[in-house]
């Protein structure tokens, strides 16, 4: 019983001192290990006469429960001063000044689309959307795109299954709308479109805004008034100058592409095209239930970023997917 109580004595000494847990560690080995004290204590009960036996395995019990509560205290004394000394090295001043937050945006192409669809709205036009998985279909077919014509190619279009595909264009949404709808229709359709391209000036996902306006008669005329007048409030400038080219798109007949050309000032040069439109092709009108005999009209399309790196200045399409704050935080 003795030899038990002075274990238990030596290894509290041992226990005040000890300052990180291996101390600690050190000690229950010395005591309760394999070879420690307590244990060999242990083993030699069996040459203890049939009286003695039961006192002194009492008293070793009894010295092995103390120490390991005394273990136990020393490992969360231990574990409490580490937290107050976490604690106190990462406190915070609250009389220190605080770091400011700054301001989130739109991101510069959701401002674009927004800011042409707001300025398309005051004309009269309505937002119309579509769903971006498409079939041949409304995709190439009701928009006079033959099944030989390029674009419908595996090496331009996302396809699914034969007939299901990411839209390459949001014109679907016009011939959706135009079976809907009953005249005059006046639509844009913005929304995400996909092609298999990826380089300084093009993007395998981006943003089209096409615009579409049946009646009984439309006119070039109108079509290009309305242009001049949408480009000249989306850039803000008088200085503006404008062209409109002869072209091909399968859905329009007659097809032009609209190219513009801002100052020096700018940080470009010549002409650049912007958007391509044209009178809605006759059979686009028939196959969608509508009598090219009486009624016309006229679309046009134009991208998103495109419209966005001219009008801020951007060398490389790629800035806006990158997420980079201190591109982003300039708009």
């Amino acid at each position: 019983m003795n030899t038990a109580k002075s274990i238990v004595l030596d290894a509290e000494k041992r226990l005040e001192n000890a300052s990180t847990v291996e101390h600690i560690e050190q000690v229950r080995v010395d005591i309760l290990g394999k070879k420690g004290a307590l244990t060999e204590l242990l083993k030699g009960l069996g040459k203890l006469s049939a009286e003695e036996r039961p006192s002194a395995g009492q008293a070793i019990n009894a010295a092995k429960q103390n120490l390991i509560r005394l273990l136990d205290e020393k490992r969360e004394q231990l574990a409490e001063g580490t937290r107050q000394k976490a604690l106190i090295s990462t406190a915070i001043d609250v009389t220190m000044p605080g770091r400011g937050r700054t301001n989130g945006s739109a991101h510069p192409v959701s401002q674009v689309q927004a800011k042409i669809e707001d300025l398309f709205h005051h004309v009269g036009f309505e937002v119309a959307r579509g769903p971006e998985i498409e079939d041949e279909y409304h995709n190439f077919e009701a928009l006079n795109i033959p099944k030989h014509h390029p674009a419908r190619a595996m090496h331009d279009t996302f396809y699914f299954k034969p007939d299901l595909l990411l839209r390459t264009h949001t014109s679907p949404v016009q011939i959706r709308v135009m079976k809907e709808k009953t005249l005059p229709i006046r639509i844009i359709a913005p929304g995400r479109v996909y092609r298999c391209d990826y380089d300084q000036t093009h993007s395998p996902m981006f943003h089209q805004v096409e615009g579409l306006w049946i009646d009984e008669r439309a006119t070039m005329a109108e079509l290009k008034g309305m242009l001049n007048s949408f480009l000249l409030a989306f850039f803000e400038r008088d200085d503006l100058e404008i062209r409109y080219r002869p072209s091909y798109f399968p859905f329009t007949e007659p097809s032009m592409e609209v190219d513009i050309k801002l100052p020096s000032a700018h940080g470009l040069s010549g002409w650049l095209e912007v958007l391509g439109c044209g009178m809605v092709h006759p059979n686009v009108l028939t196959n969608v239930g509508l009598d090219p005999e009486q009624c016309s009209g006229f679309a046009f399309g134009m991208g998103v970023e495109r419209l966005a790196m001219l009008k801020y200045g951007i060398s490389d399409l790629r800035h806006f997917f990158e997420n980079d704050l201190r591109f982003l935080g300039q708009f």
